[in-house]
């Protein structure tokens, strides 16, 4: 095992420096975001109950503008998780009769109440609001079918998923998202594009919105918390559209004025400094366990020398056993909780059982190194996350170990 592991990091060399490269460049564009707001002690602090006058979450707030390329931004403790941060931003923006059309398929499972997919009372479709999808065809955009149904002005929002979700495809690069959102716009200069953008922050030297999204949407516990921040999410996108997403995470007339923070700009300002590091770390351990698990028969997905966009890696076992051994290994070989056997079940928001290693410092947070899948055919591990490299590594190597018994 040990000269596998040998030849498997000489293997990966060149991309570790590629990594490297879009870790230098963002810390840049943090660190200048950072001095051009002029950041100091007096933004690390916090308040309570109303939240009026916050300069720290009001700094934060225009720090992501620059880093988004946006006119706005809401940059929030109170969204507990990616999905409250997307479904706020669906209900912020859409009203009855409205039409939205995903172009990647079918979204994660977490959204299928918020859309109505599955049958909720509180859902978009019980408030009248009409859902299509458009599929992906061979694993990419129906550039054709989407530039049809868009030359259609009866919608009202498109929304695409960059990362991958539950679905065994690719990450959505930024040239891909940038390509056909130009398709979108030649026949629509109207409709509003949403991106999730879970998952991406920092993986390349742009984002979404710097390339023709209206809006993009996260969360703070994934790729730009760093680990650091305990909680949260954010919005960012053009001002009137914000103007809309505030009265909802508010209420109309209170936008964006209020929210304390509790003490909280602290960790989010220091889990911003260190995102561009810590993405960068996740990165090379997906490299790692791709190269590796290659190397030992397994079908990986992204290759580890193929352009990423997200910090996810996907493993397909084909067999359940050992997408429960290999996750239930992660947990093992996780700082906190180690001592617990994860064991699938039926989670809040999911069609399937799920089996879920999360051994973090913070509740779910996917940027520390977690390791889940849906309990169905073809049994997909979807690994991501890592603080650090060599902890990853470690933990790669085990769960290694674990599914094929050495």
């Amino acid at each position: 095992m040990q000269q596998l592991i040998q030849k498997t990091e000489k293997q990966v060399e060149d991309i570790f420096k590629q990594i490297d490269e879009i870790e230098l460049i963002n810390t840049e564009r943090v660190l200048k975001a950072f001095s051009n707001h002029k950041i100091s002690e007096a933004h690390l602090n916090g308040t309570t109950g109303y939240g009026y006058g916050d300069v720290g979450r009001e700094a934060i707030e225009s720090m992501f503008c620059e880093l988004f390329g946006t006119e706005e931004a809401l940059v929030r403790t109170q969204f507990i998780s990616g999905t409250h941060t997307i479904s706020t931003t669906l209900f912020g923006i859409l009203r009855p009769g409205d039409t939205v059309v995903s172009i990647n398929g079918k979204p994660y499972d977490t959204l299928d109440e918020v859309i109505g997919i599955r049958e909720n009372p509180s859902s978009l479709k019980a408030f009248g609001v009409k859902y299509e999808q458009i599929d992906l065809k061979d694993g990419l955009f129906d550039i054709e079918a989407i530039r049809e149904r868009a030359s259609k002005k009866d919608i009202k929002m498109i929304i695409v998923q960059r990362s991958r979700g539950y679905a065994f495809r690719k990450a959505f690069t930024i040239e891909e998202l940038e390509e056909v959102f130009k398709v979108i716009r030649e026949v629509n200069s109207e409709v509003i594009i949403m991106v999730d953008n879970c998952y991406g922050e920092f993986v390349d030297v742009k984002e979404p919105t710097h390339v023709g999204a209206d809006i993009a949407v996260g969360s703070l516990i994934k790729n730009i918390g760093a680990g650091i921040a305990p909680t949260g999410g954010y919005i960012v996108g053009k001002k009137h559209l914000i103007d809309l997403i505030s009265d909802r995470y508010s209420a109309p007339g209170l936008g964006k004025e209020g929210g304390a923070t509790f003490g909280l700009n602290r960790q989010i300002l220091q889990g911003l400094f260190m995102a561009p590091h810590t993405v960068c770390q996740a990165l090379k351990i997906d490299v790692f366990a791709s190269a590796l698990l290659e190397q030992l028969g397994y079908e990986t997905y992204p290759k580890y020398n193929e352009k990423r966009s997200d910090i996810v890696q996907m493993i397909k076992f084909n067999d359940a056993d050992k997408l429960v051994k290999f996750c239930q290994a992660i947990q093992a070989n996780s700082p906190i909780d180690s001592h617990v056997v994860p064991e699938p079940w039926d989670m809040p928001g999911y069609e399937d059982k799920v089996i879920m290693a999360s051994g973090a410092f913070t509740a779910g947070s996917s940027i520390e190194i977690s390791c889940d899948g849906p309990i169905r055919p073809p049994y997909i591990a979807y690994l991501q996350g890592g603080l650090t490299y060599a902890s990853g590594k470690i933990a790669v190597i085990n769960a290694v170990k674990n599914i094929e018994n050495k």
